[in-house]
């Protein structure tokens, strides 16, 4: 799985401002509920709900940095993701203790499983990487994040 299976052009924000985790969950929670497959199937309220209901789990802050908010939504057809590049970092109770200025959310089918676990587990790896997450903070364009987002992403054949 590539993270360009999760994330489209579409799907990336750079310098989205928000002051707190609340304040970033709600506007990340509108840009999702505004993109094609999530739209005609949850509205931007349920998507925040099931974000903070994740949250109230744990931290998704998972440190340098870093957030991976996901959760599930019933009427979800397949995986989805949203990037986020944070203008300013905020507290987002990591592990760590480390203001995020960066994150990937993740949405995914009730009926998602072990798909979930592996995108989970894909989105983790690629933003564990330094270098990547070196770039990204070097950024201010979508497009540019992007790229890099989907730089290692496998070629499709023709």
């Amino acid at each position: 799985m590539d993270i360009s299976d999760l994330i489209s052009p579409a799907a990336v924000i750079a310098n989205l401002k928000a002051g707190s985790k609340k304040q970033a969950l709600q506007d990340l929670a509108t840009r999702a509920a505004q993109l094609p497959g999530i739209a005609e199937r949850a509205t931007d309220r349920d998507v925040f709900e099931v974000l903070l209901e994740r949250e109230r789990l744990g931290t998704t802050g998972v440190g340098a940095g870093i957030a991976i908010p996901h959760g599930k939504l019933a009427r979800l057809d397949g995986l989805y993701g949203l990037f986020a590049k944070l203008h300013q970092p905020i507290d987002f109770e990591a592990i760590d203790e480390q203001p995020v200025d960066l994150v990937f959310v993740l949405l995914a089918p009730e009926s998602a499983g072990a798909d979930h676990l592996k995108a989970l587990a894909r989105v983790s790896r690629l933003l564990r990487d330094r270098a990547t997450c070196e770039k990204l903070r070097g950024c201010d364009s979508a497009d540019a994040l992007y790229a890099i987002l989907t730089e290692n992403a496998t070629p499709r054949a023709a």
